[in-house]
């Protein structure tokens, strides 16, 4: 049974999203820490799904695979997220906002900080769609579908951010990432 019938039979049946939850949760919760950190990506990753549940009926059924739909609602979920942690530390420490927490907080290797730094140089567009590529492994097709662009702009744009990142960081390891 393809994604877009599980979310049918789900209107009726709720048990039903289960196996969608089932199926989508781990790649959603990885793009999801990879933009907003570790220590979030459980309550981004699960309030993603909540969203998808509650709006089940609106799918539009035509597209079997519900994956570019899910990374959509993610991508809303971590912005509004990232905005809310803006406002926090503007409040709070009246300090400046930065990307975002390490993927994983333990690993302070040269390589994860160069990563870090080259993302934090790419605007929030460009971040979203190189994670989406690179972590969530979305086609081109999916992610023109999920960020709402078409599939010639999804190629011109990732080349370009490659590029940026390639000058950025060394070839072998930019190679390993992408």
């Amino acid at each position: 049974m393809d994604d877009a019938q599980l979310i049918a039979r789900s209107v009726t049946d709720g048990r039903s999203f289960e196996l969608l939850f089932d199926r989508h949760y781990r790649r959603i919760h990885r793009f999801c820490s990879a933009r907003a950190g570790l220590d979030a990506a459980d309550d981004l990753a699960s309030e993603t799904f909540v969203i998808a549940f509650r709006r089940r009926a609106d799918y539009d059924s035509t597209y079997p695979d519900a994956a570019p739909w899910l990374f959509g609602i993610a991508v809303n979920v971590v912005r509004a997220f990232r905005r809310r942690e803006l406002l926090r530390r503007r409040t709070v420490d009246r300090g400046p906002f930065v990307f975002g927490p390490a993927a994983d907080s333990s690993d302070a290797s040269g390589r994860s900080d160069a990563l870090r730094a080259a993302l934090r140089g790419l605007g929030e567009r460009d971040r979203d769609l190189i994670v989406l590529y690179a972590w969530a492994g979305l086609t081109y097709e999916q992610l023109g579908e999920t960020l709402g662009m078409p599939v010639g702009t999804v190629r011109s744009r990732l080349s370009r951010v490659r590029e940026h990142l390639r000058r950025e960081l060394e070839p072998e390891f930019v190679e390993e990432a992408l």
